[in-house]
């Protein structure tokens, strides 16, 4: 099987008051999900559970971040989720909460027959 990378989407989430990595990162995702409808896989004759998803998601702390919220997110297809250092937490101005911020990139991928590949 030749795989293809067929759709990258980015999202960007915040949890303002809460400080819940796993909020803001399913936020992200669905920030990068939401503006469309993936029709690429029916459109090469593919059932829509055989996309392959890798998400990657940055925030300051990847240990707090629920890397099952984050894939039940996804309606269909096969998805992974890798969590790294990245993001950004915003401390308030008395101290005592910090607003976080996730950055998501999600990239789809679908396995042709090596004699469907171009």
């Amino acid at each position: 099987m030749a795989r293809k990378r067929m759709v990258v989407e980015m999202g960007m989430g915040t949890d303002l008051q809460g400080q819940d990595y796993t909020k803001a990162a399913v936020r992200a995702v669905k920030d990068a999900l939401w503006h469309n409808s993936l029709t690429i896989a029916p459109a090469f004759g593919f059932d829509k559970e055989l996309m392959q998803i890798e998400v990657s998601i940055g925030v300051a702390q990847p240990d707090k971040v629920d890397k099952d919220a984050v894939i039940a997110v996804f309606p269909y297809g096969q998805a992974t989720v890798e969590v790294v250092e990245g993001g950004l937490d915003i401390p308030s101005d008395c101290g005592t909460k910090t607003t976080v911020i996730a950055n998501a990139a999600a990239v789809v991928y679908l396995d042709f027959a090596e004699e469907d590949a171009a």
